[in-house]
């Protein structure tokens, strides 16, 4: 049986306020695993140069050179239909990261293909934190947060607590509680399942880190009838 819309926003938006509650003091939510011991990269493969665990963080880039192409960090294990919840930080002159999901490596590349919650500033000071993109496929923003809004729910140089909830053809994304996309994807043909991955973008010196990454897998649509 399907929720309608208006109960699927009120349950998106009791997770939402909640989000960081039992993280903060190291207890899992119900139904979630952690994605990241804290210590290590177990579970997660990519570019070891450029992605490293300090103070219980996974630390992507540098602050002291040039990043040469983007990179990610990504899951061994793929997720279909999921709530993601995870806090980011963006430090340095580089304005630009992301959190990928449904996403797949392009084989013999640095890239990965599929959706991104996207994180940062385009241009001077265009906020795209919390932005859907769709990298390396339409190579669009499919969906971004209010500008107004974006400035009052960001907090700068600081931990930002990501939301990311797929559920069938349905993504809602919030950033420290402020839901800056609720889209519908119409192509069938899109990847409905893939890899979660953390990106550093390439350009000027920058460190994006990412901590307490964890993940409730959601029964499909089919399974529940």
């Amino acid at each position: 049986m399907k929720y309608s819309a208006m109960v699927f926003c009120l349950l998106a938006s009791s997770l939402l306020m909640n989000s960081s509650s039992n993280a903060a003091d190291g207890k899992l939510e119900p139904g979630f695993v952690s994605l990241f011991d804290g210590e290590t990269l177990k579970g997660w493969e990519g570019n070891l140069k450029m992605f490293r665990v300090d103070h219980g963080s996974i630390v992507a880039g540098t602050q002291n050179e040039r990043i040469p192409n983007n990179e990610f960090l990504c899951s061994r294990k793929t997720y279909g239909d999921f709530e993601l919840r995870l806090q980011a930080k963006l430090v340095g002159k580089g304005t630009n990261a992301g959190i990928q999901f449904r996403s797949q490596r392009i084989p013999n590349h640095h890239e990965v293909i599929g959706f991104q919650a996207d994180i940062g500033v385009s241009g001077k000071d265009h906020s795209i934190w919390g932005a859907l993109y769709d990298e390396s496929r339409r190579r669009v923003f499919l969906v971004e947060g209010d500008q107004v809004e974006l400035q009052k729910a960001v907090r700068g140089n600081d931990w930002n607590d990501f939301v990311i909830r797929c559920e069938g053809p349905r993504i809602l994304i919030s950033v420290n509680g402020y839901q800056t996309v609720d889209y519908v994807e119409k192509d069938a043909d899109i990847a409905a399942s893939g890899i979660i991955g953390l990106q550093i973008h390439s350009g000027e010196p920058a460190e994006a880190s990412y901590r307490h990454v964890r993940i409730k897998e959601l029964k499909s649509e089919s399974a529940k009838n």
